[in-house]
C-alpha cells in the first residue's frame, strides 16, 4: 500500500465543493493538453481515462478528423456519453470499455504496436459525482458504491463492512490522509452493517469532534474519498499504465498526465524522472504545468489540476 501523504484539502475543493454544473464537462487544460502531445495529422493517439470525451473530442476536432484516437474507460456509461461527443468522428475512433491498466491489451487488439500521443486525465468528474447511485459523494443519499467499473466486484460497501478496525484505518490514513482515522475506524466497525452514503457521512460526523463538524470543507470528504481510491486501486492502476504507455510511445511520441493531487503526481513525477534518467526520455516538463486563473474562474473543476509531459527518446 503507497504511503504517501497529499494535499487532500486542495483535492477536496476538486471533487465536491467546485465540481462544474451538472450535465457540463469541461476538459482541464485543453490548450496545455493540446500542445504537450504535439497534435499532428494522421496520427495515432491514446486517451487512457475518456471519461466524457471532452479531450477526446478536443484532439479530433483541431486535427479536422485526420487523426485515429483510440479512447479507454472503465465507467460503461461515461462511454456512452463520450460515443454522443464523438458522433462525428465515429469512423476514426475507437471507444473501449477497459482498464487504462490494460493498454498494452486493448492495444495490441487493435493491432496497434505504437501510439504517437497517449492522455491520462486521472480524475473523477462530475458526472460520476453527480448521480447517487454510484455512491461517490456524501451530497446525496445512495448506495455504498463508489466502483467506476460497475461491472467490477468490490463496492465500498465490501470494503467498509468486511475489513478490520485497523485496515479501514490504514484506508482513512494512507489514501485520504484523515487524522481521525483511528477514531472513524472504530466508530464505522461498530455500527455495521453501514447500508448507504447517508450513513457513511452520519457516523464519521459522529466519530469527529463538534469543533470539526462547520468547516468549509464537509468532515466525511476524506473519508469518501478514500475508500474510493481503495475501491478502484487507483494508485496501482495508475503506476502500471505509466510503465506500459511508455513502452508503447513511438520515439517522439508524447505522454501527456493530468493529476489532482498531490500523491498521483509524485507517482507520475518519479516514473517521469526514472525514464529521463535512464535515457528513454525528456522531460517536457520540469515543472507541473498548472491552470490559468482565466482557466479556474471559468472552470473551478481545474483548480487542483497538474499536467505533466514526457517526450519518447
Amino acid at each position: 500500500m503507497v504511503k504517501f501523504a497529499f494535499d487532500y484539502l486542495e483535492y477536496s475543493e476538486y471533487t465536491e465543493e467546485n465540481m462544474e454544473a451538472p450535465g457540463v464537462h469541461i476538459p482541464v487544460m485543453p490548450d496545455e493538453v493540446r500542445e504537450g502531445l504535439n497534435l499532428s495529422a494522421g496520427a495515432v493517439y491514446v486517451d487512457g481515462t475518456t471519461g466524457c470525451g471532452g479531450h477526446a473530442r478536443m484532439i479530433c476536432s483541431a486535427l479536422k478528423g485526420d487523426v485515429r484516437l483510440i479512447g479507454i474507460d472503465r465507467d460503461r456509461s461515461s462511454l456512452d456519453v463520450a460515443r454522443a461527443q464523438l458522433a462525428d468522428y465515429q469512423d476514426r475512433v475507437t471507444l473501449v470499455h477497459d482498464d487504462f491498466r490494460n493498454i498494452d491489451r486493448v492495444l495490441s487488439g487493435l493491432a496497434i504496436s505504437q501510439a504517437d500521443g497517449i492522455l491520462l486525465d486521472v480524475g473523477i468528474s462530475s458526472f460520476q459525482l453527480d448521480n447517487p447511485e454510484r455512491g461517490f459523494s456524501h451530497r446525496s443519499d445512495g448506495p455504498l458504491d463508489m466502483r467506476m467499473d460497475q461491472e467490477s466486484f468490490i463496492s465500498a460497501y465490501d470494503l467498509i463492512n468486511s475489513l478490520s478496525e485497523r485496515e479501514i484505518s490504514l484506508i482513512l490514513k494512507n489514501y485520504g490522509e484523515e487524522r481521525f482515522h483511528h477514531r472513524i475506524a472504530h466508530f464505522l466497525v461498530s455500527r455495521r452493517p453501514i447500508q448507504s452514503t447517508q450513513e457513511l457521512s452520519d457516523i464519521v460526523l459522529q466519530a469527529m469532534p463538534a469543533r470539526f463538524h462547520h468547516q468549509r470543507i464537509h468532515p466525511a470528504t476524506r473519508t469518501f474519498q478514500a475508500f474510493r481510491i481503495a475501491v478502484n486501486r487507483e494508485l496501482e492502476a495508475l503506476e502500471i499504465a505509466l510503465d506500459k504507455a511508455a513502452n508503447l510511445l513511438k520515439p517522439g511520441g508524447r505522454m501527456c498526465v493530468i493529476s489532482f493531487h498531490s500523491l498521483e503526481d509524485r507517482i507520475v513525477k518519479l516514473k517521469f524522472r526514472a525514464l529521463a534518467r535512464d535515457g528513454q526520455a525528456e522531460l517536457v516538463t520540469k515543472k507541473p504545468l498548472r491552470p490559468t486563473e482565466e482557466e479556474i474562474q471559468r472552470n473551478p473543476r481545474s483548480r487542483s489540476a497538474r499536467l505533466r509531459v514526457l517526450k519518447k527518446v
